[in-house]
């Protein structure tokens, strides 16, 4: 990485909102109240008795069908009745655990991944899960700890590894947010086979997107800039299921380059 000199934020520029990252594996996803990478299981896990698969498989994907209609008790309430039917039912706990931390509900959330991660303790997207919770509580040190068992786990979750560099830029440890996104953005370009990082399975405009954002705020302008121009350059190449998470993602780097362009536009 090339020698940055950190300026501090300064004063004309406000605190970052957390910009969602989106989650490839399921296009049903609530919105993260904290605009951070999510992990919903599509999945469902097995119960103990054969004669409970098809219905376990119903209320599966009634819960997911009420997901996407935004009917979020109403999932839950049905992931609750999975979880009675078989307790070990990693995949219920994080998918009600999720949406808990959408509904405000931090407590239960953590008591839901706590629980699924006593019965897989090697589930890298459970950590991220509950690293998100931690940040939503304001209780970022222990979500750092959690974004690096879940990068322990897995190495090449880029996901988790942008969300461990918003939580550093969240603390005002710029160099160490940076040197995340420079990470997130080798592993993303490795992944997606590409020099450019500009396929379909690319986060990469949402790295450029916070990176940016994060040069921006220690003062390191001409840096924001190139990483603002690089983030709009690529994100509408996405996958039609983060169509709307990418063009939301768009509009905000739009506003922070044309707050950096011209602070006298804001109103």
């Amino acid at each position: 990485m090339k020698s940055r000199i950190f300026k501090g934020r300064p004063n004309s520029a406000p605190r970052p909102p957390r910009s969602l990252v989106p989650m490839p594996s399921i296009a049903t996803q609530p919105h993260h109240s904290n605009g951070k990478e999510v992990a919903l299981d599509r999945s469902s896990a097995t119960p103990a008795s054969p004669s409970l698969v098809e219905q376990d498989a119903l209320w599966h994907q009634k819960a997911l069908d009420e997901i996407k209609q935004g009917n979020y008790e109403a999932a839950i309430a049905l992931f609750g009745l999975l979880i009675e039917g078989n307790p070990q039912n990693v995949t219920a706990y994080n998918n009600r655990g999720l949406l808990y931390v959408q509904s405000g509900q931090f407590d239960s959330a953590l008591a839901d991944y706590n629980a699924a991660l006593q019965l897989n303790s090697r589930s890298a997207k459970i950590y991220n899960n509950r690293a998100n919770c931690y940040a939503s509580m304001g209780r970022r040190m222990e979500a750092l700890f959690d974004y690096e068992m879940a990068l322990d786990l897995n190495p090449a979750n880029t996901h988790a590894r942008i969300n461990q560099g918003i939580t550093f830029r969240e603390l005002e440890m710029y160099e160490h947010a940076i040197d995340t996104f420079d990470l997130a953005l080798q592993f993303d370009q490795m992944l997606s086979g590409s020099s450019t990082a500009d396929t379909t399975t690319s986060l990469a405009g949402h790295i450029y997107a916070q990176r940016g954002r994060t040069s921006h705020l220690a003062g390191d302008w001409n840096y924001a800039v190139a990483d603002y121009r690089r983030a709009l350059s690529v994100l509408f190449l996405r996958e039609a299921a983060l169509l709307d998470v990418s063009e939301r993602l768009r509009r905000q780097v739009k506003r922070w380059l044309s707050d950096l362009l011209n602070p006298e536009s804001d109103a």
